[in-house]
């Protein structure tokens, strides 16, 4: 069973923010059009982590097949993520820190995680309840831990913050 550890985003973020600036710059050299976010709890001060690195790409829904392939040769499938006409996940396991590619297409459905991300640096209590959630998840079941995280995000969704983005 895997468990989950959770540090200061502090710990990361230097790191987290060299090695976000590099992925970009080698993704919009593939995907000039390609709007690439850092997401993910190394983009938010202040908040605990797992110390991974989080990037969204988002494309519009003509070039995603493309962005598909090209992405794929710079990164790895991420086979345990959801696969749709919208959505690809990619990993890359070498980079400091470890780092997951999520490719969406603008305005799709999964075209939300820049929006967590504003509503997260817009909010500091509901980064504090993140943060408690992590807190209680310490230690434990990484895949509790992703059950409870997709219910926070699920409630978040339906606050006035992220219905605005």
């Amino acid at each position: 069973m895997e468990l989950v550890h959770f540090l200061e985003q502090s710990y990361f973020h230097e790191q987290a923010e060299k090695t976000f600036l590099e992925q970009k710059e080698k993704i919009l050299r593939l995907l000039p059009e390609a709007d690439i976010q850092h997401v993910g709890s190394t983009a938010i001060p202040n908040s605990l982590t797992k110390g991974d690195l989080d990037i969204q790409v988002r494309v519009p829904a003509e070039i995603f097949t493309v962005a598909v392939e090209k992405l794929s040769a710079l990164y790895a499938i991420n086979e345990g993520s959801v696969q749709t006409d919208y959505f690809r996940a990619f990993q890359d396991d070498t980079t400091d820190p470890l780092l997951g590619v999520q490719l969406t297409v603008i305005g799709s459905e999964l075209d939300i995680f820049w929006k967590f991300r504003e509503v997260l640096l817009a909010n500091d209590t509901y980064r504090a309840e993140y943060d408690e959630l992590k807190k209680a998840y310490e230690g434990k079941s990484m895949e509790a831990y992703r059950e409870a995280k997709q219910r926070f995000f699920a409630r978040l969704m339906e606050t006035p913050e992220f219905q605005r983005l």
